[in-house]
């Protein structure tokens, strides 16, 4: 497993969240949805701790791919895992929480390019 190409995925990952959720794309949408307020609390830990889910997901996901996929079985590896196992299973908990589409569509969505990303990064660096 190449460690650096895992780290690197890990910070697009984080830097696909922070403009996937800024008002440039779909922040006011994500926060309309969510009832309109910011919860409380400290912003670096929230930060901090979404960065190491974005690790422990990038480890995983290239765990899963194994050492030196190909391009295009990391990206179908990616698109599967995204939106086949992530976003499939946040619309049955949204489902529950009587949470809306629209909500399920922006989630669902960042965790669906965000494993396609990984993909990309680990089937491209070997």
């Amino acid at each position: 497993m190449n460690l650096y190409a895992v780290l690197s995925a890990a910070v697009s990952s984080f830097l696909l969240g922070g403009l996937w959720y800024s008002p440039l794309l779909f922040g006011r949408a994500w926060n309309r949805e969510n009832g309109g307020e910011v919860p409380p609390g400290h912003p670096g830990k929230v930060f901090g701790i979404s960065f190491v889910f974005s690790l422990l997901a990038a480890l995983a996901f290239a765990w899963l791919l194994g050492p030196q996929p190909e391009l295009r079985k990391a990206l179908l590896c990616g698109g599967v895992a995204g939106l086949g196992l992530v976003a499939t299973s946040f619309g049955i908990n949204y489902q529950f929480a009587r949470r809306s589409g629209r909500l399920w569509a922006i989630d669902g969505g960042y965790h669906s390019v965000q494993f396609v990303l990984f993909g990309l990064i680990l089937g491209l660096w070997h």
